[in-house]
């Protein structure tokens, strides 16, 4: 049992800085009232409203909403929400 969560552990820090490696990057946007309050719903209620709130394409929306299962991305997506970056770096999903 202690192998096995081990091995989860290991797996999930190994798994949050993946996207450091991705190699493109989105660009910021300006804060705004409007965009600080989708980075509050992006980290209080789920990450795809808070992108979709920033009027962010279809495929950005989805791919946050779905990532939102994991608890750590949503700092990130509340952040990404917040700076109201187009594009990303996860071919430029993220």
């Amino acid at each position: 049992m202690k192998k096995i969560f081990a091995t989860l552990m290991l797996l999930s820090v190994i798994s949050m800085a993946s996207p450091v490696f991705a190699g493109t990057h989105g660009t910021n946007g300006t804060v705004s009232g409007r965009s600080v309050g989708a980075g509050l719903l992006s980290l209080l209620i789920w990450p795809g409203i808070g992108q979709a709130v920033n009027d962010n394409g279809y495929e950005k929306n989805v791919t946050h909403a779905v990532l939102g299962l994991t608890g750590i991305f949503r700092i990130w997506s509340c952040y990404d929400a917040v700076v109201d970056r187009k594009g990303g770096v996860w071919k430029n999903r993220i």
